[in-house]
């Protein structure tokens, strides 16, 4: 009976204290009207009905109506909760993943671009509110997904990105000006790339800094991202007779000084990640940096329930007047 019951008067739950008191009260009244007799015998006056001893059941019967009227009073209801959310502040998002050859590259397990792909993946489920977009660049840059709210859809887009797909080389300027075409008449109160790179600019007819004044200009935040050791790391340098890449040590080459700078210009961050625990806490410092505002509204709905309990304690002093005027007459 009391699953998911609240009680909007409380308060009156002091009024069972008086329960105690009733009974200490009874006990008083009933030793001043007991009266005693005394006989020299019995014998004559015995007497088998139990209706005696059943009496003060009268009295418990006024009690538990009086501790229902009290729960009455204390109104038990049950709370129906309904909520709805609304997004007040959406954020578009597009990510530009570097598909070129050293992406490949192993300083990451089990490669560069398999663990940013898991990482985004991450990253692209933590944001439900937001839309959000996939950009790849190699020796070019193309839209692989527009922004988009349909999870589903980036998630599959994201999981089919890979080397070969384009012309080999780092066109940064050509990933960040096509990121930047699928933001510039976005309505959004927020709007952000994550250029994630692993290598220097050396092609593309789009310089760095030109698409980085287009971001500027169209209000475009942009967080970069340098992806690789410190050091040497294990890179496809040739290729085989099969076709496959012949892996060789070379020196990491990443021009920070170019990504700080489009950071800085578009009011972004840059980032350095050297292994996949940095990257994974790049993408979680990215996701706190850039919070959707969500309104939730609730709906509260009441129900009533302490008409049942007034129902009881009617049906409580109704079965002890009946008792007191019938079966217990004589004896009251």
């Amino acid at each position: 009976m009391f699953d998911n019951i609240s009680f909007a008067n409380p308060d009156f739950f002091w009024l069972f204290l008086l329960l105690p008191l009733a009974i200490v009260w009874y006990i008083f009244k009933q030793k001043e009207q007991t009266a005693s007799l005394r006989i020299s015998s019995a014998k004559g006056f015995t007497y088998n009905s139990i209706l005696p001893k059943l009496k003060p059941g009268l009295f418990i019967l006024h009690l538990l109506a009086l501790g229902a009227i009290i729960v009455a009073l204390a109104r038990p209801q049950t709370e129906d909760i309904s909520t709805r959310t609304k997004t007040t502040k959406g954020i578009d998002i597009v990510m530009a993943i570097d598909v070129s050859s050293s992406m490949l590259a192993r300083d990451l397990k089990p490669n560069r671009l398999s663990a940013l792909k898991e990482v985004a993946a991450d990253f692209i489920k933590q944001r439900p509110n937001d839309r959000i977009g996939l950009v790849a660049y190699a020796g070019e840059g193309y839209t692989k997904t527009p922004i988009t709210t349909d999870k589903a859809i980036v998630l599959n887009a994201l999981s089919e990105i890979s080397y070969g797909q384009l012309d080999d080389g780092t066109a940064i300027g050509m990933g960040l000006a096509t990121s930047v075409n699928r933001l510039k008449d976005s309505k959004a109160k927020s709007k952000i790339i994550i250029l994630l790179t692993d290598g220097v600019n050396n092609t593309g007819f789009i310089e760095p800094q030109t698409a980085s004044e287009l971001a500027l200009e169209f209000g475009i935040k942009t967080y970069t991202i340098g992806l690789g050791t410190n050091g040497n790391a294990l890179t496809p340098i040739s290729y085989n007779a099969d076709g496959s890449f012949r892996f060789g040590m070379r020196q990491v080459e990443i021009d920070e000084e170019l990504l700080k700078d489009i950071a800085n210009t578009t009011g972004g961050r840059y980032f350095r990640a050297t292994d996949n625990e940095s990257l994974e806490e790049i993408y979680d410092e990215i996701n706190k940096l850039e919070k959707t505002e969500v309104e939730e509204f609730k709906y509260y709905r009441y129900e009533e329930k302490y008409r049942l309990w007034v129902l009881l304690a009617g049906g409580l002093l109704l079965l002890e007047w009946i008792l007191r005027n019938t079966l217990f007459r004589s004896f009251v």
